[in-house]
């Protein structure tokens, strides 16, 4: 497994699956496993409670993928 962990601030939110949105200093964390599943977490920085973005996993054809994939979504999280 390769883990991948990213700080950004969100000034528009995050929706999640568990509480729906939350914003400010957050946390993305993505996950490929061997066979291409990547699981995408979210946190707020030096909180323990680690929410689901929706549609998590996903199925990744090249593993190799995986770090762009990453830098993609902080870029997208964070827009301002």
């Amino acid at each position: 497994m390769n883990k991948l962990t990213s700080t950004f601030k969100a000034t528009h939110g995050v929706m999640t699956e568990e509480v729906g949105v939350i914003s400010g200093e957050l946390e993305l964390t993505t996950a490929c496993q061997e066979d291409g599943s990547l699981t995408l977490h979210i946190t707020y920085v030096g909180a323990k409670d680690v929410y689901t973005l929706p549609g998590s996993p996903y199925q990744l054809h090249d593993t190799n993928d995986h770090d762009v994939i990453h830098q993609m979504l902080v870029n997208i999280l964070e827009r301002t």
